[in-house]
């Protein structure tokens, strides 16, 4: 089906388009115009920032028009205050202190490079002496895995600092106890990885919920199986 979005903002390109039914979506292009895979009945959530949201159900109708508008109020909210807790993106990049693009590597990443023997150019050296001692001691094994075990938990830094405990709780109906263990299930749930990593939060806001539902299903047959 295509459409466009209409409103009052001029900004009308990159406003998330998601169909909830087929759990997909796309973004719309300059102009708000879209085009989406839909069925009759399907529903459709149109979201952006700067946008108040807006569902609608598809009918019979909707698809045999050549365009469907959609029409979008602007969101507009005024702050009496504003307090910065957290500082996640302030890096040195961002700052200019190294320039931007360069790569960088995390103490567990610069301990693998140097048990593989790679030289200050980034070349590996076949001939490296502590290199053939790592590998036969199992320590490249160890470091690689040190390596994946960073990663994750930056992943799991990264998903607390978009969903809080008070999300958590409040949307997601999930006990305190439970928050940390449901964290812990999302790093295996590809349907949540794949638009988190997209930074689309419409998305993953509704993968969320059916997440929990599934994740608490499971906390539950357990506990009868005990």
């Amino acid at each position: 089906m295509k459409g466009k979005v209409v409103s009052d903002s001029r900004n009308l390109e990159g406003i998330h388009v998601v169909n909830y039914s087929k759990h997909e979506g796309v973004t719309t292009e300059r102009g708000g115009y879209f085009s989406v895979n839909v069925s009759i009945n399907d529903t459709l959530l149109f979201s952006a920032i700067h946008l108040k949201g807006y569902m609608h159900v598809v009918t019979e109708e909707d698809k045999t028009r050549e365009n469907f508008f959609v029409p979008m109020e602007s969101n507009t909210n005024l702050l009496d205050e504003v307090t910065v807790t957290k500082y996640k993106y302030v890096t040195t990049e961002n700052l200019g202190i190294i320039p931007r693009g360069m790569k960088s590597y995390t103490p567990a990443e610069r301990r693998l490079k140097q048990a593989v023997g790679e030289n200050r150019y980034g070349l590996s050296s076949s001939v490296s002496f502590d290199g053939i001692l790592n590998a036969i001691s199992g320590r490249t094994a160890m470091l690689k895995k040190e390596v994946e075990v960073e990663k994750k938990e930056r992943l799991i830094d990264d998903i607390k600092f978009q969903y809080d405990n008070e999300y958590m709780m409040n949307k997601l109906h999930l006990e305190e106890d439970y928050v940390d263990g449901f964290v812990y299930f999302l790093l295996d749930e590809q349907e949540f990885l794949i638009p988190f990593k997209e930074k689309n939060k419409t998305m993953c806001e509704f993968v969320l919920s059916k997440l929990a539902t599934k994740f608490l299903e499971l906390q539950n047959e357990n506990a009868n199986e005990k």
